[in-house]
Parts: structure tokens; sequence; C-alpha cells
């Protein structure tokens, strides 16, 4: 940390001006520095072809900065750059001695600040580039969220998307050129947006009013899962997902997948939480991206075409792994041999033969069995009955 050649630094719209004199030294002296065309505006530095100012290449890439490896290097950013920023990019392919960062206030900071809200009680997104989707999971009456959007546009596209969901009385404020001269800050309903001639880069925040249809806890209703019948029910569901105990960042292998209804819930359940919905069959396999779009849970989630057993070894190494149909022999003894100590696998099945396999390998390698017996109410004759599903037998195991 002595002496990095790379140093991160974080800017306002109030530019140059409002850095230490650390950091202007540092961008004085630098061979070269990277930053976006409005960065390297606000800084005054020339990025025309032959000087020392250079545009990230577009699509966005990393590779130039890594090029000049040893040279005095600057890279620009918005605020913090660990807060949705390209910091955490870059330093992944550098040693801590390469490299420092200094920190401005981000746009979620000098948001907040704007609202009077409290930074620990709000959700925060980057939209730049990703789906408005992936917002549904913290739709709830009375959250709070601030999105960084991707444009001037964007606004009125995330009011229609929320009035779409049922949350059209939300109270949205449009925060624009947050911390300099030319700030702006305009609030609307939803619905009811009717705001224009809105500057970049802008933030909105969501003071959400609406009733969603996705519950904090597992066992959703089978209705918001695009599905051909192939589905773990509702209460299954809830029984699978309590017993792979799902923890937040862990990997989860849906092997079988069907719908992926367990995938989707499993990265529902905790932050950063990953899953791979693996299908035999390719037909199914848009279920599985419907799934993966309606519950915004790209790139957290991904749908994988296999023939099982085959077809697992190159896949990241999983916490937890569900086998919702389609358990075989062949398929535990091939899990034994590749899942790493401590993996929590859990095995559904309706079978006679399964029932007998689990039985089998719980009486060797431990474990619990249980049998779900469910039933329903359902018309019998003029009255009502109870209709029985077929048992569940569910074996879970830590390796």
């Amino acid at each position: 940390m002595s002496d990095p050649w790379l140093h991160i630094i974080g800017l306002t719209e109030t530019g140059l001006s409002a850095l230490p004199a650390l950091c202007q030294e540092k961008i004085a002296n630098a061979d070269i520095i990277f930053g976006g065309p409005r960065h390297l505006a606000l800084a005054g530095i020339d990025h025309k072809e032959g000087g020392k100012g250079q545009a990230w290449p577009i699509p966005f890439s990393i590779d130039p900065v890594l090029e000049h490896r040893g040279k005095q290097v600057v890279m620009l950013v918005s605020g913090d750059p660990f807060w949705f920023g390209a910091g955490s990019t870059i330093i992944a392919h550098l040693e801590p001695q390469e490299w420092v960062a200094h920190t401005a206030p981000s746009t979620f900071s000098l948001a907040c600040a704007a609202l009077g809200w409290r930074i620990e009680e709000t959700r925060t997104f980057g939209l730049h580039a990703a789906p408005f989707e992936r917002l549904l999971p913290a739709l709830h009456h009375s959250t709070r969220i601030l999105c960084l959007v991707r444009d001037g546009d964007a606004p009125k596209k995330l009011a229609h998307f929320l009035t779409e969901q049922n949350f059209g009385q939300s109270e949205l404020t449009i925060l624009e050129r947050l911390g300099g001269p030319n700030e702006r800050i305009r609030t609307c309903i939803a619905e009811q947006f009717d705001l224009s001639d809105i500057k970049a880069p802008v933030a909105v925040a969501i003071n959400c009013k609406g009733r969603s249809q996705i519950s904090t806890v597992s066992g959703k209703p089978d209705s918001l899962f695009a599905n051909d019948g192939q589905i773990t029910k509702r209460p299954v569901r809830a029984l699978s997902l309590s017993a792979l105990a799902p923890r937040n960042g862990e990997t989860l292998w849906d092997l079988g997948a069907g719908s992926g209804s367990i995938s989707a819930e499993w990265c529902l359940s905790g932050s950063h939480c990953k899953a791979i919905a693996v299908e035999t069959r390719s037909d199914r396999l848009d279920n599985i991206k419907e799934n993966i779009s309606r519950f915004g849970l790209a790139p957290r989630m991904q749908a994988h075409l296999a023939t099982l057993p085959d077809g697992l070894e190159d896949l990241p190494v999983p916490n937890a792994v569900f086998i919702g149909g389609g358990a075989s022999q062949k398929l535990l003894e091939q899990l034994w041999t590749i899942l790493p100590a401590g993996c929590r696998l859990v095995c559904n099945s309706v079978t006679l033969e399964t029932e007998s396999l689990f039985t089998h390998w719980q009486a060797q390698k431990g474990g619990e069995l249980l049998r779900i017996e469910l039933a329903e109410a359902a018309p019998l004759g003029s009255m009502r009955g109870w209709k029985p599903a077929r048992p569940i037998i569910q074996w879970s195991v830590s390796l």
C-alpha cells in the first residue's frame, strides 16, 4: 500500500474542487487517467486521442487499465467505488499493494441526506444494466428503495413498471446530479408520472405503497411460477427449503429442477444466495428461464441442461443439493464422490423404489427420513372431504 500504481478516486458533481490535495496531486501527475466522459469532464481532463485521459471502452472492460500496470494510473469513478462501482471489478485482478481507493460520498449517501432517510433501513440497487425485475423481492408496502438508473428516460419506465406491479401509488423522488451546482430533486406518484427533462446522473427513491405477491417466507403460491405441472408444490417446497436450510451467500444445485421453483425460493431466501437449476429436459428450460426473469434473479440463478449424473463436474461447488425426483443409486454414488464435506443433501420421492433406495442410504449414511402426507379439501358429492396426495419420502443428510 506504500507505493501503489493504481489510484481509484471517487468524484462527486463538484468535480476536482471537492477532492483532497493528495487526490488532486495524483491526477496531475498520472501517466494515464481512466473514467467515463462525465468523470473526465468533471476533472477537466481532455480525453481526445493521444491525451492522457481515456474514456472507458464500450462495452465496459477493465483490460485497458491492466495493460498499464506499473505506470501511475488513476481511475475516476462516481462517489464510492465499492458500492455498485467499478472498484470491486478491478481489484479482483490485483494484489493488495497495487492499489489504493479514495472514496467520496456515494449517490446513496447524498440521496439519504437529502431525503432524511436512514441508510441502514433503505434498500439499494444498481439498475444501470439490470432489469427492473431485480426490485421485485424488495417491493413491499412501506419499504424504502434507492436505485441508480441508466439515464433520464429510465425514471418514467420505472414508474410504469411499478404501476404494473400494483405499486402505482408509490411516491417517487427523482434526484438529479446530486451534490453539484445543477442538483435538482422532484417528487411525483408513480402512476401519475409527468416529469420531463431529467438529466443524468439520476437516482430514484421509492417510498413503496402497494401489496406484494411475493412473501418473505418459503412456500410461495404455485401460481407465481411458470410451470408445466412439474413443480414442487407449495407445502412440500416449504418443507424442502426448511431442510435445505439456505444461508446467505450459499450455492444450491437443484437437480431435475422442473420449473426451478426450489431454486427461485432458495435465491429469494437470503442475500447473495445462488442456485443452478439443472434440468434433463430441454423443453423445461424455458419455464426455468421465465421464472428467473419473473423474480428478477439473474445472474444469481442459472438454468443448466445436463444428463444426470453427468454434467456436474464443471459446476461451482455447492453448499446444498436438492433432488426433487429422479434420484438413483448411480446419482447418489456420483454426488457422494464429488460433493464437499458438510454439503447438505435433500432428496424427495413418491415411488416405492426410491423409498427403498433412501431407506438403504439412510441406514448407511445417516440423516433423517421424513414421510410427508398431505390432503386438501375437495368436493365430495354435495359436501366436502379430504383428497390425499401421494405420500412423499424425504431424506436429508449432511455429507
